[in-house]
């Protein structure tokens, strides 16, 4: 049996009700449930939320809101992991049998149902804890520079400053949409981004973090551009 979950708290520091706030016509969180929907992958699909608001959306949307996530995992300390774990210990408590859980973000909007496939087909084929999508970074990363506190420039790699770019090894950053896991992994706690994770590729045109107004606007642009809605809708 496969399960989704889709971690949506209430109270967004950074963008006030980011979960809910709506984006080209609908709800955030509604791109996420209808990607989950429309992949076909899941047995059941339910909204961990502390918040009534976002139960009702989730709810009117198709999808189950079976428990109030408690206040300890709610905050702005509460982890992905074991929130995620304490929906699976939920479902085992009440008869739900879930062997493959997938937990896809919120805000997530570029999620591609094609792409939770994917994971699933990898996780079944692979013997891993976790499969999860990530797109490379558009600047090599050995050449990054920092600001020091002299407001001076500093490299955080000074043994590549001759290196040339495309003699440096290709680097990859979290996509931030969605993670399957096994049962066992959510349970133990396990951490995701270590040698038991299977990454798939993503390009980077369908991956953007959303934790700031700019990261918001560059969102709606990026999303018209895809989906050749205009941005006002």
């Amino acid at each position: 049996m496969r399960l989704a979950v889709i971690p949506a708290r209430g109270g967004s520091k950074r963008i006030p009700r980011k979960n809910v706030r709506p984006f080209f016509g609908r709800p955030m969180i509604a791109w996420s449930i209808l990607a989950a929907q429309a992949s076909k992958c899941f047995d059941r699909i339910i909204v961990s939320t502390d918040d009534e608001e976002i139960s009702q959306i989730a709810i009117s949307e198709g999808c189950d809101v079976p428990f109030i996530r408690p206040p300890e995992l709610s905050d702005d300390h509460a982890g992905t992991v074991p929130v995620i774990a304490h929906a699976v210990e939920w479902a085992l408590e009440n008869g739900i049998q879930a062997n493959q859980i997938c937990c896809i973000y919120a805000t997530a909007p570029f999620v591609d149902p094609v792409d939770i496939r994917r994971g699933a087909e990898v996780l079944d084929r692979e013997v891993c804890d976790y499969v999860f999508p990530v797109a490379s970074y558009d600047a090599t990363i050995q050449r990054a520079i920092r600001i020091n506190g002299e407001g001076k420039a500093e490299m955080f790699y000074p043994e590549h400053y001759t290196t040339r770019s495309q003699d440096l090894e290709h680097a990859y950053h979290d996509a931030a949409q969605f993670y399957w896991g096994t049962r066992s992994a959510w349970l133990e706690r396990k951490a995701i981004f270590l040698a038991d994770s299977v990454p798939i590729i993503l390009p980077r045109s369908r991956v953007q973090d959303i934790d700031t107004e700019e990261d918001w606007r560059y969102a709606e642009l990026m999303f018209a551009v895809l989906s050749g809605q205009p941005k006002s809708a």
